[in-house]
């Protein structure tokens, strides 16, 4: 086969887009990768660096067989994935979830790619559609996808982009949580990679002081909205805390403060409510409030945050935020191997192409670099099975989901095809996700094949 002269531009160099250029270069592709920071920066991004973590430091569930998360990690991790190498070796204790520092996060991806001899890292911003004589490229620009660039897809594409509102949690100093109230523990004592049984700070809030910090949410002061970001919506599984507290007083203790599988042992009862502190950087010097993404103002934060049970002298590294995020109407406008439908030469993978997640993310830029590859070698592009979390994952946002309603989406079990044989419901996870492992292997396999046959 004749080597292709010409490399594959990578747009964004985000999760997606580090992965992207990864998997092309391991397939012996070159790369432009282009990331227009620090020449130009975002409302989430605080660094240059490749692969920043600008929310969570959790990629979730890190169980393969009961959590459909943590199943697509094994996947990625299966077929090469610079992200979840780069996780693992940077994780830090969460329970079941796999949770990295999220600074040698960032630094082990960029030193990784910097260190690659196909991939050049070009520090400059796309403006516009890629020229012509880019014969492919892979547009990863996220969420926080340019206004420019943003603007000239929706005039290619005679769509508009679909938007909603992200939202950020805050983060706190460990040595500034009072642990004559607070103690360490796991819901039910629940040990996960890297960490004991005791992941989580827990702060507990009995019932008066939980529907008072309530009633604060709720009459803090909100960060305003520009008049054209009035209609866009929230992502559900992203909603500012202060926006779920709005659907009912009681919304909040059955959901991101419920108390289940945890135990004071200072009273040996459960509380309340419960606000839990996760881990955010390897030294344990940092954890973030888990599921207080927050559009309050940032007075308001540290004010109202304070009167959580142990927090009340709580200094903070970084107070939550709000920002826009923009993807396409996938299943309109991509064909199944993430190609734009009115210009095949320009793929898009991560955030934009509507899935949600640091994983999910990194899992579409796995699979657009695996199918640009394909293309330079000359081979038949073959997408996973759809048994498999990638492939299911794939075949949602590009044929399975209805455009005309399209959200962003999690990989959840519910896009998988049925089990072929009746189990027990207690088993219907761990079934899934061992037909995906054996089915993933035979595509990983036939792949290889494939690529060294076309060498």
């Amino acid at each position: 086969m004749t080597k292709h002269p010409e490399p594959v531009h990578v747009v964004g160099g985000g999760l997606a887009g580090s992965e992207a250029a990864w998997q092309l270069a391991r397939a012996g592709i070159a790369v432009v990768l282009h990331e227009m920071r620090p020449h130009r920066g975002t409302e989430a991004h605080v660094t240059d660096n490749l692969a920043e973590l600008v929310c969570s430091n959790s990629l979730r569930s890190d169980d393969a067989l009961g959590n459909a998360v943590g199943l697509l990690h094994e996947e990625m991790r299966r077929a090469g994935s610079l992200i979840l190498a780069a996780a693992d070796a940077n994780q830090v204790p969460a329970g079941g979830a796999l949770a990295v520092d999220r600074e040698g996060f960032s630094r082990t991806v960029q030193s990784r790619l910097e260190s690659e001899p196909l991939v050049h890292i070009a520090r400059e911003e796309i403006a516009a559609l890629p020229p012509e004589d880019w014969d492919s490229t892979i547009i990863a620009t996220g969420p926080l996808t340019s206004a420019p660039l943003a603007a000239a897809i929706g005039t290619l594409t005679g769509a508009e982009a679909l938007a909603f509102f992200d939202a950020i949690a805050p983060i706190v100093y460990k040595e500034s949580v009072d642990f004559s109230i607070a103690w360490f523990q796991s819901r039910y004592d629940k040990a996960g990679p890297g960490g004991d049984g005791a992941d989580y700070i827990n702060c507990p809030l009995d019932r008066e002081r939980y529907h008072a910090f309530i009633a604060a949410l709720l009459a803090g002061g909100k960060t305003d909205f520009h008049e054209w970001e009035a209609s866009t919506p929230y992502f559900e599984g992203c909603l500012p805390i202060e926006v779920m507290a709005a659907r009912g007083p009681e919304t909040l203790a059955f959901g991101p403060m419920k108390p289940v599988g945890l135990t004071n042992p200072r009273s040996d009862t459960r509380p309340y409510a419960v606000v839990q502190l996760r881990q955010d950087n390897a030294l344990g010097t940092l954890y973030n409030l888990v599921g207080f993404q927050t559009k309050l103002k940032h007075g308001e934060q540290t004010r109202i945050f304070r009167t959580i049970p142990g927090l009340e002298k709580a200094e903070f590294a970084r107070l939550g935020g709000l920002h826009r995020n923009t993807f396409l109407n996938s299943p309109r406008l991509l064909d199944p191997h993430l190609r734009l439908k009115a210009r095949p030469a320009l793929r898009f993978a991560g955030q934009i192409t509507g899935v949600e997640g640091y994983v999910e993310s990194a899992a579409i830029g796995l699979l657009a670099g695996r199918f640009a590859a394909a293309e330079r070698q000359g081979r038949v592009i073959v997408p996973p099975p759809p048994t498999s979390a990638l492939g299911a994952l794939l075949a949602h946002i590009t044929t399975g989901a209805d455009a005309r309603g399209f959200q962003p989406m999690n990989i959840n079990f519910g896009l998988f095809p049925p089990a072929e044989t009746r189990v027990r419901r207690n088993e219907r996870k761990p079934a899934l996700s061992r037909r995906a492992l054996a089915d993933l292997a035979l595509w990983l396999d036939a792949e290889a094949a494939a690529a060294a046959a076309a060498e």
